[in-house]
């Protein structure tokens, strides 16, 4: 990883839907060596995946809530139990797994307050080995999907 890397990314990372083209322009460096190092990133894994971000509240979902989770027992299979769970839930936009307690961070988006509390109690409190969920309301977004520091 070198210079003309960082640049790369940081400039895909601004507009992910920019033109091999535009993207050798941007940085100062020709179409083919361009495009062999966006490849080589692309195949180590560097860059996982394109996206579009999407703005939560255009589409209705105009609550978040982050949710604690403590599992009753730590154990490889309650752990594995529980992450494969996650998967199932799309509300859940992202989770961690955490050092100490409690165990995870998830963060849930849902239409309002109701929905939020329908998906609290009926998903939510069913996941596998839960001893214990706590959450807290989000009030408002300061930084999302913010670039890495390159």
């Amino acid at each position: 990883m070198d210079d003309i890397d960082r640049k790369i990314l940081a400039e895909l990372q601004q507009d992910g839907r920019l033109t091999v083209t535009e993207l050798s322009e941007r940085i100062g460096l020709s179409l083919s060596p361009c495009q062999r190092r966006l490849r080589a990133l692309e195949k180590a894994g560097v860059i996982s995946g394109y996206r579009a971000i999407i703005d939560p509240a255009t589409i209705g979902l105009n609550f978040s809530a982050i949710v604690f989770a403590t599992l009753r027992e730590g154990s490889s299979k309650n752990i594995q139990s529980f992450e494969h769970a996650l998967a199932d839930i799309p509300e859940i936009t992202r989770a961690e797994r955490l050092f100490g307690d409690p165990d995870y961070m998830l963060h849930v988006v849902t239409r309002d307050l109701k929905a939020f509390q329908i998906l609290y109690d009926r998903y939510l409190l069913t996941l596998p080995c839960v001893l214990r969920l706590s959450s807290t309301l989000v009030m408002k977004s300061i930084l999302e999907d913010r670039p890495l520091p390159l």
